[in-house]
């Protein structure tokens, strides 16, 4: 394990306030950046999102160059709101349309790539409550000011809500140290070093990105983090303190569900990586159970894996890399017609 990374790679969002420093240096590299909110009934949060980080990091400092919210099929009205607020907004089914149409978060990250054109790209999760420009400059700080770093991660304080209105301090974060960080303690102790492996937050250079196969629902942020290390090592990876995250809190039933998806993703992983053997099939269905007067009812919930391979293979999207210029990252261009390839059953 190396122990040296957690300092020489964790920052604090502070360090990077200073953003005509930010400005500058990505002046100097040349390169545009785009936003991607990935939605799904976001209507309550939306609005404020768009505004406070065009507003910031628009207006005031050119730090990014489009807002693009990529959406899963919200019946509020996520989609009308964004648009009013001059945020380009795609359906996720709109985009390489004639691929097998799945839901998740991660097919909506997949298919931003092919529609945004900056060189960076930062995705930030579409509900939180106290959103601050923070999450867009202290993900970007570490990758414009270090030519090392390629890939980085938000950690923060997770308060947890009870109901409408209570909120503890903490308690944020369950599946992670329940599931994720006992499983990267056993076969990834490297990784154990991210403080929150599953947070909903990064940003990275779109070579990066565009080189790796993405889960398509809540296993994409483990799968994420294991194939940058993999490909490339601890050394191009940071994370970044942004201090605190208020979010609308999933039931554990939910949460169940959650790790359910992200253990099979992990084992996924590591059989593919030779370090587990596993000599039996795994199921795609996951049982719970409801009490429903003096009776248990068993429900059952299929989660099968899909996960679309790197974008990079997709003709479409080389053809298109060819024609993408950064420095007009604003011009607006239709998904074309024919896709090329399929998604990948785990």
């Amino acid at each position: 394990m190396n122990k040296k990374w957690i300092q020489s790679n964790t920052f604090h969002h502070s360090e990077f306030k200073d953003l005509d420093r930010l400005v500058d240096a990505k002046q100097r590299k040349n390169i545009a950046i785009s936003l991607c909110l990935p939605t799904l009934n976001e209507e309550k949060t939306i609005a404020k999102e768009i505004v406070v980080m065009k507003s910031e990091l628009m207006t005031r400092y050119p730090l990014i160059d489009e807002i693009v919210v990529i959406d899963s099929g919200s019946t509020d009205r996520t989609r009308h709101i964004a648009r009013s607020y001059q945020a380009t907004v795609y359906q996720a089914d709109d985009i390489l349309p004639h691929l097998e149409k799945f839901k998740g978060k991660g097919e909506n990250l997949w298919k931003a790539l092919y529609v945004t054109r900056g060189d960076i790209i930062v995705y930030i999760d579409a509900d939180i409550k106290n959103i601050h420009h923070r999450f867009g400059y202290g993900l970007l700080g570490p990758l414009l000011l270090s030519d090392r770093i390629r890939f980085t991660k938000a950690f923060y304080d997770r308060p947890i809500s009870i109901g409408d209105h209570t909120l503890h301090p903490t308690g944020g974060g369950r599946v992670t140290e329940l599931v994720t960080r006992p499983l990267f303690s056993l076969f990834m102790p490297d990784l154990t070093q991210f403080v929150q492996p599953l947070s909903g937050e990064y940003a990275g250079y779109r070579d990066i990105f565009e080189n790796i196969p993405f889960h398509i629902g809540y296993g994409v942020e483990t799968g994420m983090l294991i194939d940058i290390h993999e490909k490339w090592g601890l050394d191009v990876m940071a994370q970044v303190d942004l201090d605190r995250r208020v979010h609308k809190n999933q039931d554990t039933k939910a949460l169940g569900r959650m790790a359910f998806v992200i253990i099979k993703t992990f084992l996924n992983r590591v059989q593919n990586l030779n370090r587990l053997d596993i000599k039996q099939e795994i199921f795609d269905e996951m049982i719970q159970y409801n009490r429903i007067r003096d009776r248990l009812q068993p429900q059952m919930h299929g989660l099968a894996q899909f996960e679309r391979p790197p974008i990079s293979q997709i003709t479409e999207y080389l053809e298109r890399s060819t024609h993408r210029s950064s420095t007009s990252p604003s011009r607006n261009v239709s998904p074309p017609s024919r896709p090329n390839d399929l998604c990948i059953k785990k």
